[in-house]
């Protein structure tokens, strides 16, 4: 499986959705962020546009939120979180475990993500993610395999703060097993309401450990070497 192949496809996916001004339904508004939706080409279900706003810089952000290493301490949706295979310093596979919620009646599902973030002019960084098969870690029978179709998070500095950071998420996620649209309509948008206010929670005493520090080197480095260019 060709997964760099997979993961710029992602990333392009995802900035096409952030370049689609059209066809967003406002579904939830709290706490000064706010939940779109419409419907997903991928599969039957929605994909799910979120924003909010960080109070940090940029490149604090996307590294807190690339890092899986600390996830599970402040995403308070998962009780598994982990890397289990690294492609490059900016592509790596995750194994995940959701929590139940909506008051028990969603099960914990389980995923294995291919993540990469990619930076591009204007201090744009997107993190993308997409399920993928990975031969190591296969389905079991513990848990319901959900799937994540392109996904992901776009960081850029807010225009009229540039110390903050404007967060724009994009979720389409394949929860799998016998749900009902309807729960899950019902509960996404709370949900992603609730990621981004542990964002901002977690993000406060975040500090960069030696690997971490390597990444933001790394990070740097192609900032001014490697940009991308969007083309409308």
């Amino acid at each position: 499986m060709d997964y760099k192949a997979i993961a710029q496809q992602a990333n392009q996916e995802v900035l096409s959705y952030n370049q689609d001004t059209s066809g967003w339904k406002l579904v939830k508004a709290s706490k000064k962020i706010t939940v779109f939706s419409k419907a997903s080409r991928r599969f039957l279900g929605s994909l799910y546009r979120v924003e909010g706003v960080i109070p940090e810089p940029t490149s604090k952000l996307s590294d807190f939120l690339y890092q899986p290493g600390n996830r599970v301490k402040w995403d308070k949706s998962l009780q598994v979180h982990s890397m289990v295979h690294r492609i490059d310093s900016e592509t790596f596979i995750c194994h995940t475990i959701t929590q139940s919620f909506a008051f028990g009646s969603i099960s914990p599902r389980d995923f294995i993500d291919l993540i990469h973030i990619k930076h591009y002019d204007g201090n744009m960084d997107i993190i993308s993610s997409n399920s993928v098969d990975f031969p190591d870690y296969p389905p079991s029978s513990n848990y319901i395999r959900g799937f994540n179709h392109p996904c992901g998070y776009v960081c850029s500095p807010l225009k009229e703060n540039p110390a903050y950071s404007k967060l724009v998420m994009y979720v389409q996620t394949e929860m799998r097993g016998k749900l009902t649209p309807s729960i899950i309509e019902r509960t996404m948008p709370s949900n992603l309401v609730s990621f981004v206010l542990n964002a901002k929670d977690g993000i406060k005493s975040y500090r960069p450990s030696s690997a971490h520090e390597h990444y933001n080197s790394h990070s740097s480095f192609q900032r001014k070497k490697g940009r991308s260019s969007i083309k409308s």
